[in-house]
């Protein structure tokens, strides 16, 4: 995997956390953590389809979280100076890791398309906390998940990927 697209996927599931965090102690940060990061590896992998689209995010980046922060209302800047990382985030990447999360079976969709991609099918790995959570998933991450908190973000770009995915696999991606 490219480094360009491990620092997407960083960038978006640290968005998602930061703007709907987990409740609860260490442990259901965790998990939130694990659904956040397969959704964000999911969206990216379609969002970015091919190893060229993946590296081109070296060249062109995405355009910062700056957008999704005046809708979520979701980030104040921090006296760390730890900042650096936003300008990785993807938008596309996280209205569409938002999607995935508020509908499971949308996820499982979406995880199904993986396979048309030159990522493969097995870049998600078992993504059943994303696609099937169990009841300490959703508690976890009942923030991230709820259709209505994520709505904002997760309407920008839902068009684009219910779109993507009713499309045929040699229609969505470019071989």
């Amino acid at each position: 995997m490219h480094s360009e697209f491990s620092s997407v996927i960083a960038a978006a599931t640290r968005w998602l956390l930061s703007a709907y965090p987990a409740t609860g102690g260490a442990l259901s940060r965790a998990l939130a953590e694990a659904q956040a990061r397969q959704a964000a590896t999911v969206a990216a992998a379609l969002r970015h389809p091919t190893a060229v689209d993946a590296a081109l995010l070296g060249l062109l980046a995405p355009g910062g979280a700056d957008r999704l922060d005046r809708i979520a209302g979701a980030w104040v800047a921090g006296e760390d100076g730890e900042d650096g990382w936003r300008t990785w985030v993807d938008e596309v990447v996280v209205s569409w890791a938002a999607c995935l999360l508020s509908d499971p079976d949308l996820a499982a969709s979406a995880v199904t398309a993986l396979a048309a991609t030159e990522h493969g099918a097995s870049l998600a790995g078992d993504a059943h906390r994303l696609t099937d959570p169990g009841t300490h998933d959703r508690a976890a991450a009942a923030l991230l998940r709820h259709p209505d908190l994520v709505a904002p973000i997760a309407g920008l770009h839902r068009a684009e990927l219910t779109a993507l995915l009713a499309a045929e696999p040699l229609d969505s991606f470019p071989a």
